[in-house]
């Protein structure tokens, strides 16, 4: 088995660089096309500006700004200009990287990330976790590996997020233009904690929080006016995080999303918790074994640490995983079998807690 990941050409890393200091530059994303500007004029004779865009779902729309003689209207439409100007630069330059290999989501999916993060969501702690953010760290690693297939968004967070006067949860994934709703749970009486597009789409967002033991409860989150799916060891994976631009052929935007070694280990531990007749393990241990494999080059002791941090129930998780990953992480990876050669030190270490 060759290796997982192909390191970006230098270029290509600096290209990169500047599309993050974009992203984390950027007060606002548009939620759509970055569109153009027009005047119109209507049957009296005044003339106006109107912002042309197409929205999430590719609808063509028209927004009116104000007078043309207005001074204030005057000036936001100057500062509207340079950030579609901007949005152009910016769309060209993820081109590029697109076609080098880096990762990049689609437009609802961009739409959908880029509506929370106006919302300031992710600079106050919420993190986007799951395939998408998987892409996202690949792409902060500076590698290439093979592209990866999902409409899910899982959006989590560990404690209440310090915003007040948000909208609901629901409200924040309608402001793209997307018509979503909630997804009822098998027990009616139960509140939603997905969201997804009506028409039969995939699209499907998740709201997630840390369960404090090995269940599945339902628990609020108040600040978000929404309830979310508490899963088991998700703390671990929150403890740490970094923001990284997100890519798409619409724009960049700013996420959270969990540091990579923990997001692998995180995976091995999910890994063993799949019902036996779910495919979606082999996907985690897949995403595991590349993501080892490139922070062990890059990161030397960062995977050690993630180890370190495992609590003690989820140990055995990781024990149990470390055999499948064979078939997933080759054995040229050196460096990475010996990060994981730590796990046998911690579990003997946690036997004589």
């Amino acid at each position: 088995m060759s290796s997982l990941t192909t390191s970006h050409e230098r270029a290509l890393m600096l290209l990169f660089a500047e599309l993050e200091s974009t992203a984390a530059e950027q007060t606002a994303g548009f939620l759509g096309t970055p569109g153009t500007l027009a005047e119109r004029t209507n049957e009296n004779g005044t003339t106006f500006w109107v912002h042309r865009f197409s929205d999430a779902v590719g609808r063509r729309r028209e927004t009116y700004l104000g007078r043309v003689d207005d001074p204030a209207v005057v000036a936001h439409v100057g500062n509207l200009r340079a950030r579609i100007e901007a949005a152009n630069a910016t769309i060209s330059r993820v081109r590029l990287l697109a076609r080098a290999g880096f990762m990049t989501v689609d437009r609802k999916t961009y739409s959908t990330l880029t509506s929370l993060a106006n919302h300031g969501l992710f600079r106050a702690g919420a993190l986007l976790i799951g395939s998408h953010a998987y892409g996202t760290l690949l792409n902060a690693l500076a590698v290439r590996a093979v592209p990866y297939s999902t409409e899910d968004v899982d959006i989590a967070r560990r404690e209440a997020l310090a915003l007040t006067g948000l909208p609901s949860f629901l409200d924040m994934l309608r402001e793209t233009g997307i018509e979503f709703f909630a997804v009822p749970q098998l027990d009616r009486g139960a509140p939603a904690t997905s969201f997804t597009e009506r028409g039969g789409s995939r699209l499907r967002v998740d709201l997630l929080v840390p369960s404090t033991n090995d269940d599945f409860p339902l628990i609020a989150v108040p600040e978000l006016k929404a309830h979310a799916t508490g899963l088991p060891y998700l703390a671990y994976l929150l403890s740490l995080s970094q923001e990284v631009p997100v890519l798409s052929a619409y724009g960049v935007v700013m996420v959270r999303v969990p540091v990579p070694e923990r997001y692998a280990i995180h995976k091995l531990i999910v890994s063993q918790l799949r019902a036996k007749t779910s495919g979606k393990a082999e996907k985690d241990l897949h995403q595991a074994a590349t993501l080892i494999e490139a922070v062990t080059e890059r990161f030397p002791g960062a995977v050690e640490a993630a180890l370190a941090a495992v609590p003690k129930s989820a140990v055995r998780h990781v024990v149990g995983a470390l055999k499948a990953l064979k078939a997933h992480l080759p054995a040229s990876a050196e460096a990475a079998w010996e990060a994981l050669a730590t796990l046998r030190d911690l579990r003997t270490a946690h036997k004589h807690i």
